[in-house]
């Protein structure tokens, strides 16, 4: 049975929004969408005030930190606040304890009542496989590996890939890798990654923390710094790496890392060089922009990532570094720091950009046909001219239901 839904607006992302618009679902899928009268049936459902867009996506997280929630103060330097993540996570040693599971569980249920319907999340345990398979959310599972001292780096990463496919991920719940970031991966592992991903999953996307902060580009560029303390003191310092000296993009870069399947997060101290780096490898940069506040990592120069030509997508990175997992809370940041991108591309990057990065573009992120139905409805006032703006403005989970 088809049902047609009617609102105020609908929001189909790839084109302009509809005033007093409809969107027809059968069977968990859409099958029209339009604007223009249409005679009204006992299958139609008007719902009013509202904008019609699809669900969300957070193209990066950490919901196995989400038990950290309020737990690592702000810090006035990135490794500043990585101690305190340490220091944080040594205190509970069990990542499948009661606790870490039922915060796990919080942020998915947080995350959804959000609006969001794809996530793109960072692991260390897998501990996620079970909790988002329970869940109505379809994401991205990538386990994240840091070792800069790795003479074992092949065996390393064809070990991972297997321990994901012993996970057992499925259509909506998928699997891939991650290395965590230049200053904690080997060049070696890095190198190894790509090719074990290619063995097991060949289209799988990977992703990778890059230019987050100055910590990491002097480390790069030097060898030294606060990263390289940091190395040293938990016995990581590997004395046979040579600083290439480069950015930690060109880094990547060099070491092949880099193309249009890699989803590189932050970019806060990405030059213009980088970015034309990375928008000429196709590769989608996810910006965190209230994490990279709380974490000392600086405000990213949002307005340069578009006018580069990148693919931006939206990530809230975890509750250790983020209020909530609200990806309308990450566009107010946006549009807060960015007021000469539209607000029509910013949605862009909060659901089709960030599908695509993920892999899941022919299912999620527009209303068109043949899309899955995960759509939202955000309540609107009685009077909105500019519903894009609106949406940017920071919508709180209370004016959010879903539809389907």
């Amino acid at each position: 049975m088809i049902v047609r839904y009617r609102a105020a607006w609908i929001l189909p992302i790839d084109r302009p929004p509809i005033v007093n618009g409809w969107v027809a679902v059968e069977d968990g899928r859409i099958v029209d969408v339009g604007g223009q009268a249409i005679r009204r049936d006992a299958n139609d459902v008007d719902l009013g005030d509202v904008a019609i867009m699809p669900g969300l996506v957070n193209a990066h997280t950490h919901l196995e930190l989400s038990y950290l929630r309020g737990q690592v103060p702000p810090a006035d330097g990135f490794v500043t606040w990585i101690r305190g993540v340490m220091s944080a996570r040594r205190q509970r040693p069990d990542p499948r304890s009661r606790e870490i599971v039922d915060a796990i569980d919080a942020g998915i249920r947080d995350a959804a009542a959000a609006g969001t319907a794809v996530v793109g999340d960072i692991s260390n345990t897998l501990a996620v496989f079970g909790p988002l398979r329970a869940s109505s959310l379809a994401a991205v599972v990538f386990y994240e590996l840091i070792r800069f001292n790795a003479p074992d780096a092949a065996l390393v990463a064809t070990q991972a890939a297997a321990d994901l496919r012993a996970a057992e991920p499925s259509g909506r719940v998928r699997a891939s890798l991650a290395a965590h970031a230049p200053y904690s991966v080997a060049p070696s592992l890095l190198r190894a990654i790509r090719p074990a991903l290619d063995a097991a999953m060949p289209d799988a996307p990977c992703s990778v923390h890059l230019s987050e902060s100055t910590d990491e580009v002097e480390f790069v560029r030097t060898g030294r710094g606060a990263w390289r303390d940091l190395l040293e003191e938990i016995g990581s310092w590997d004395p046979s790496w040579t600083a290439p000296g480069v950015s930690p993009v060109r880094y990547l870069d060099d070491l092949g890392f880099l193309d249009a399947r890699t989803v590189v997060v932050h970019g806060v101290q990405m030059t213009r060089d980088d970015l034309a780096i990375v928008a000429a490898r196709g590769a989608t940069l996810v910006t965190c922009p209230r994490s990279n506040r709380h974490t000392g990592a600086g405000d990213p120069p949002i307005e340069a990532f578009y006018a580069s030509g990148v693919k931006v997508a939206v990530g809230t990175d975890s509750l250790a570094s983020a209020p909530d997992l609200n990806v309308f809370g990450e566009l107010a940041a946006m549009r807060a720091l960015a007021p000469s991108v539209s607000a029509a591309t910013l949605l862009d990057s909060a659901t089709r950009q960030g599908a695509r990065a993920l892999g899941f573009g022919d299912e999620y992120g527009t209303i068109a046909p043949g899309r899955r139905a995960r759509l939202i409805a955000v309540d609107l006032p009685s009077r909105v001219d500019d519903v894009e703006e609106y949406l940017v403005g920071g919508v709180t989970p209370d004016r959010v239901r879903w539809i389907e």
